[in-house]
């Protein structure tokens, strides 16, 4: 039927790939008979062979793969929807906190001092920023909201019953930190760029508790900023108290030293003076006024001595006594009526001669009551002088004292200097403690909430079914699409002829 030429070519194999493009994909040995037959290699070996694959190999492949292809969407589709229906819901929140670095001034020169440097301020927030998510936090939360009994941290497994009964506080302390690794690792913090901002992000499976834990690490945060800050205080106070024990027994014992020095050189002070000096002063001022008394009666013993010895006695006005000023009025009168008996009678006439008699008898009392007053004056004189030369000489004699207080007060304010020293940095310490004891009492931490967490409407893993029954389409046409590229580059690599097939 076939003619040699016919018969020729039907017996000589054609490399595949001849048709629409392809490349010849097998090498040929012509054996001794004169037929030609396909060289066998490793599927390894033929690696380069790949090279010469086309496009209508690569569609024939993916023709045979078809089964593999939807066979990996299905498988792809069943898991991503037994994901969807098995994985717990996460309903995430956020909360925004300002982070202010600078501390609230309620008291003056307060123990914690705030630096105005922004680098320095930053590390204040990022300091803050790791409290807020350090495990003391998260542990008073546990603590108040009693996680270690809530199923969604604490997944009892099948054993667990009984480990209950065999180790209750071992199962009761690993709750403890699973609860607290679990809560970990669903709390993040970060700040925001160039501002004192952070956002707290924390998701459960349940909305209502996502904003309730949320608002409780809020919390947990404030009260453990303050107790923070309060055990600072009250370490500055403990320390402040060691040292004030030492301050009062200086205090103190400066204080008996200078009572001592006091009692021991018989020092008395009035008003910070010593009494001699003040004594010394009264002294002074007295015989101030003794001297000046001692004048006036000398002076006017010396005017009445005078005054006598001129026989001025009736005129003198020094002898200021009644006797002096009613003998004075006597006379008068008599010298007048005498007058009138001159210029009537005459100088014999009886009434005159007994005039004149009288007159003598009057100037004789006037010179006797002058003796008598001049006396007065010579002895009040004395009295003065006498008085004068005691005064001056006690004020000598405590002028001397007041030279030897004033050396002893000069150690004296020494030791006064050195215990108000003490005494003034005592009160300082003391003061200082009992304002920063009061200051533990006070929260002077400036955190605030400025956007609280809202239950959110959608959850945020895992995505809506919808998208995820997509991806895992997508997902598993691209499965599909390489084992079947995969798979149909194998066989070509076995044997070219089964590709070609």
């Amino acid at each position: 039927m076939y003619g040699p030429k016919e018969s020729e070519q039907r017996q000589t194999p054609r490399p595949v790939g001849q048709g629409r493009g392809a490349r010849a994909a097998a090498d040929f040995v012509v054996g001794s008979d004169g037929t030609a037959a396909v060289a066998e290699k490793s599927p390894l070996a033929r690696l380069g062979q790949l090279g010469r694959v086309g496009v209508d190999d690569v569609l024939t492949w993916l023709r045979d793969g078809i089964g593999w292809i939807i066979g990996a969407i299905i498988v792809c589709l069943v898991g991503a929807l037994l994901y969807a229906v098995v994985t717990p819901p996460r309903y995430t929140v956020y909360t925004d906190i300002l982070i202010d670095p600078s501390n609230l001034n309620v008291v003056r020169d307060d123990v914690f001092t705030s630096n105005p440097q922004r680098d320095a301020q930053l590390l204040e927030v990022e300091s803050k920023l790791r409290i807020l998510t350090s495990r003391n936090v998260l542990s008073r939360v546990i603590d108040k909201l009693d996680l270690t009994n809530d199923p969604e941290f604490v997944k009892p497994g099948l054993l667990a019953p009984l480990w209950n009964l065999i180790s209750p506080a071992e199962v009761a302390r690993d709750n403890r930190l699973a609860v607290m690794r679990a809560l970990s690792e669903r709390v993040d913090a970060r700040r925001e760029e160039r501002s004192f901002v952070v956002v707290m992000r924390f998701w459960a499976e349940e909305p209502e508790k996502a904003v309730t834990i949320s608002n409780a690490i809020v919390d947990a945060f404030e009260a453990e900023l303050f107790q923070s800050s309060a055990e600072s205080a009250g370490r500055v106070v403990k320390n402040l108290n060691n040292r004030l024990d030492e301050l009062r027994r200086n205090v103190t014992e400066a204080e008996q030293r200078v009572e001592d020095f006091r009692r021991s050189k018989g020092l008395q002070l009035n008003n910070g003076e010593p009494v001699s000096a003040r004594l010394s002063s009264e002294l002074n001022t007295q015989v101030l006024d003794a001297q000046q008394r001692f004048i006036q009666a000398e002076t006017r013993y010396r005017q009445m001595s005078a005054a006598i010895a001129e026989r001025r006695t009736t005129s003198a006005a020094i002898f200021d006594s009644a006797t002096m000023v009613s003998l004075r009025a006597q006379l008068n009168q008599l010298q007048q009526q005498i007058g009138s008996i001159r210029a009537t009678f005459g100088t014999r006439h009886p009434q005159m001669v007994t005039a004149l008699s009288e007159q003598q008898a009057i100037e004789a009392a006037l010179a006797r009551e002058a003796r008598r007053i001049l006396d007065g004056a010579r002895a009040e004189f004395e009295r003065e002088r006498s008085n004068l030369a005691t005064l001056r000489g006690k004020a000598s004699d405590e002028k001397s004292n007041v030279f030897s207080d004033n050396e002893e007060q000069v150690q004296l304010r020494d030791l006064q200097r050195d215990a108000r020293a003490k005494a003034a940095l005592y009160e300082t310490h003391l003061a200082r403690t009992q304002q920063i004891g009061e200051r533990q009492q006070i929260d002077t931490s400036n955190v605030r909430v400025i956007s609280r967490p809202l239950p959110p409407k959608a959850r945020s893993w895992p995505p809506r079914t919808l998208i995820l029954l997509g991806a895992a389409a997508f997902l598993g046409l691209f499965l599909g699409i390489a084992i079947a590229l995969a798979r149909g580059a194998w066989r070509y690599l076995r044997d070219p002829r089964l590709a070609a097939a």
